[in-house]
């Protein structure tokens, strides 16, 4: 077998897969409260680059570069090119496992990555949960350093289970670096949620009261205040409910923010909908959420392209 056609082959096989298309609505709906879905895409892949494209944990978006980053919760970065316009455009690149500063991947329990964000220089930070921490990493995966982190994120002890712990990430231009657990801290309500910044401030807020209800993924938005998403799994009556929710900053009542729900997507409304764990801004107003396929032949990797209409 000749050099070029090896490479060629490895190259196909790096790249097995597909962007389909993806109806969520299993009937039509009503016009959504606060959202108008633009476009919805299944990633179809095994892997990129011989690394497992799975259970996919978040993402954040370069416009300037067209570039779409995604996490694995199992220690793993991929890049996509990607644009946004009516549609989602969108076709893999890379794939890169996390390694420490050695180039050695990182061992299993400090690999559980679940939130990814960028600053304005395009610098990448992931959170994780196990070994509770917040980690600037390269465009290629490698852990560069570890970020300091405040009193009231720093002791496990402070989480209810080791992997419901740094959830979620994002980059806010006044706050720099906010972050939220999945689940509320130990001995507290199951409702009553906070946003951290890693210097300490910290904002209050209700989620949902819903069974198992999860905060996901957070973004900033345009105006400063804060996009979350949230997901309940209702066992009992085999429901998933997903709450995207705007939480305001700025107006605090009873030490609580305000906070609005902009949608509420649940099965028994006829929304195909599955385990929707990222969250990244991609336009103004606009902005995907990607659901972790827990790495099961029944669920996928879906990419749901949607706009903030209030």
């Amino acid at each position: 077998m000749s050099r070029l056609l090896l490479l060629t082959l490895l190259a196909s096989t790096a790249l097995l897969g597909q962007v389909r298309s993806y109806i969520m609505a299993l009937r039509s709906h009503a016009a959504l409260p606060g959202i108008k879905i633009l476009d919805e895409k299944h990633l179809d892949f095994d892997t990129l680059d011989g690394v497992s494209f799975h259970e996919i944990s978040d993402l954040t978006y370069r416009p300037e570069q067209h570039t779409l980053y995604l996490l694995s919760d199992k220690g793993a970065l991929f890049t996509f090119r990607a644009r946004f316009d009516r549609q989602a455009i969108l076709s893999p690149l890379h794939g890169y496992r996390l390694t420490d500063s050695s180039g050695k991947r990182l061992k299993k329990r400090r690999r559980d990555s679940e939130g990814l964000t960028h600053d304005v220089n395009g610098t990448l930070y992931v959170s994780f949960e196990q070994v509770p921490r917040v980690a600037v990493v390269s465009t290629t995966g490698q852990v560069i350093q570890s970020l300091p982190l405040p009193k009231t994120l720093r002791s496990p002890r402070q989480y209810r289970k080791p992997n419901q712990q740094l959830e979620s990430i994002a980059w806010h231009p006044k706050y720099g670096w906010m972050v939220a657990k999945e689940y509320p801290s130990r001995g507290t309500k199951k409702t009553h949620q906070a946003l951290y910044t890693l210097s300490g401030r910290i904002w209050h807020f209700q989620t949902e009261k819903l069974p198992h209800n999860a905060i996901t993924a957070i973004e900033v938005m345009d105006d400063g205040n804060i996009l979350v998403l949230e997901r309940s799994f209702d066992k009992k009556n085999l429901r998933i409910t997903i709450t995207l929710k705007k939480v305001y900053l700025d107006t605090i009542r009873g030490g609580q923010c305000r906070i609005e729900v902009l949608a509420s997507l649940r099965t028994d409304d006829g929304w195909i909908l599955d385990n929707f764990e990222g969250l990244a801004r991609v336009a103004p107003h606009r902005y995907v959420m990607v659901s972790d396929d827990g790495h099961k032949f029944y669920e996928k990797t879906l990419l749901i392209y949607f706009e903030v209409t209030r």
